[in-house]
């Protein structure tokens, strides 16, 4: 059915009427999306700035969902699908079949991960990558002779996702307390969060306390019963959680201490967000499975996938059977030519390097500048192109404003009437800007927040 004119041609205010009619958003309210009319209409985007139905435009200090690395508008990625499409739109890997971008792609990756992360398995989403690395981890503990290693030990907070496997890997409370209850088999463990669970803490002392805590939770289980520690580089949508010194080393040390794979979900921090291809690299450990998904085709098309090192797949292997996983789209052609296409674009403006060299250490600047002595921040963090801003009442010190974590929403709404797209989690705002932002636009986002912050602060002291 051909849509009427006026949708065609973008009608705002029908386009609110319908998706508080029918369109169900993720991560929403439901009510609230209704009490306000309907969403914000996005309509058009170019660089690091989208725009709305109404013409207003806001710099994307998330890349969309921390995704749009190399920014909107770019042809390159439209041509890719187009040609691809042409060509040969889709076909499945299930009957010993594959497609050229798939293989391809899976090759450019193995470059890309290096070591022992040789292999590949895609899939469409962020989620649907954990889900496949838990059933990869636990084949591979059976087809070892040892199939009482289920448990998978996570973290509190950490997100993997909003799938039910997804879901009870992560540890995020508010997902727990829906649509339960959690599947078995997975641990959870306090966060490397200094600000919060290490404040007045040396940085050594609390590193070593929070890698302790992995090494508990393993002996509480039985070693013999762990299949795989999991964490995030950088704990994204927990609040941008950077790890202190010496954390990921100890942890990787503990895995092998007791023959438990290390596995790094990289959905957030892959493709350049930290400074390197991956955050584990960041870190100089060896996983053995890897997530990946986001920044892979920068948003365009949905792809993830799971990097697996060579003795997870020779074991595997070696039992000469099939792998009952996957899924219809699992390298799906044209999402694996826009990939191709992404990383080339990547590699050939150097956005890794350039995150690592220039604007990542000149987000850390400003924020050092001009929030870190905030007198209503705790502490402005960063790294690469992800950063936080955490919102005290008293300077000095964690306290926060009033119960129930509201100030990050509070200073997130004022940020984005200014003209700036950002998200806030509980008491802080963070930050993951296009990897093609400049200079200017990195002075525009750190000014508006603290704009935001001084126009919020009556308001967050009524919380």
């Amino acid at each position: 059915m051909t849509p009427p004119v006026s949708l065609r041609n973008h009608d705002i205010a029908e386009l609110r009427r319908l998706d508080v009619a029918h369109h169900l958003a993720p991560q929403q309210d439901w009510q609230a999306v209704e009490d306000m009319g309907g969403s914000r209409i996005i309509v058009r985007a170019e660089g690091s700035t989208i725009i709305d139905g109404d013409g207003v435009r806001l710099l994307d200090g998330m890349a969309g969902l921390w995704c749009v690395a190399v920014g909107y508008g770019r042809r390159e990625l439209a041509d890719a699908a187009h040609a691809q499409m042409l060509e040969l739109p889709y076909y499945n890997s299930f009957f010993k079949t594959t497609t050229p971008p798939t293989v391809e792609l899976a090759a450019r990756l193995a470059g890309l991960m290096g070591g022992r992360l040789q292999h590949v398995f895609f899939n469409s989403s962020g989620s649907e990558a954990i889900d496949t690395m838990i059933r990869i981890v636990r084949h591979y503990w059976q087809v070892q002779g040892q199939p009482q290693r289920q448990v998978i030990i996570g973290r509190v907070n950490g997100y993997h996702g909003s799938t039910i496997a997804g879901m009870s890997l992560g540890g995020m409370a508010p997902m727990h307390a829906q649509g339960g209850p959690l599947l078995p088999g997975f641990v959870h463990v306090m966060q490397p969060y200094q600000f919060a669970e290490g404040f007045g803490e040396s940085e050594a002392d609390f590193a070593a306390r929070a890698a302790q805590a992995v090494e508990d939770a393993i002996l509480a289980a039985g070693p013999e019963n762990v299949a795989a520690f999991v964490g995030e580089p950088v704990q994204g949508a927990g609040g941008v959680i950077i790890p202190p010194a010496g954390y990921w080393p100890r942890v990787e040390a503990i895995c092998r201490k007791y023959g438990i794979l290390l596995v790094c979900d990289e959905v957030i921090c892959g493709f350049g967000r930290l400074g390197r291809w991956f955050g584990h690299q960041h870190y100089g450990i060896q996983p053995d499975l890897i997530t990946m998904a986001k920044a892979l085709s920068s948003g365009y098309l949905p792809i993830s996938a799971v990097g697996v090192a060579d003795h997870v797949v020779a074991a595997i292997k070696a039992e000469a059977d099939d792998f009952v996983h996957g899924y219809t789209y699992s390298g799906h052609p044209t999402a694996a030519a826009v990939a191709m296409a992404n990383l080339d674009i990547m590699e050939r403006e150097a956005l890794v390097r350039r995150t690592a060299e220039d604007t990542g250490p000149y987000l850390a600047q400003r924020l050092a500048e001009r929030l870190a002595g905030h007198r209503l921040v705790g502490e402005a963090r960063s790294l690469g192109l992800i950063g936080a801003v955490e919102i005290v009442a008293e300077k000095g010190t964690n306290r926060r404003f009033g119960p129930g974590g509201k100030a990050g929403f509070v200073v997130r709404d004022i940020c984005i009437a200014k003209g700036l797209m950002v998200r806030g989690v509980k008491d802080s705002i963070v930050m993951s800007p296009p990897l093609i932002i400049t200079r200017p636009e990195i002075d525009f986002l750190v000014d508006t927040i603290a704009a935001a912050l001084d126009e919020a602060e009556p308001a967050l002291k009524a919380l």
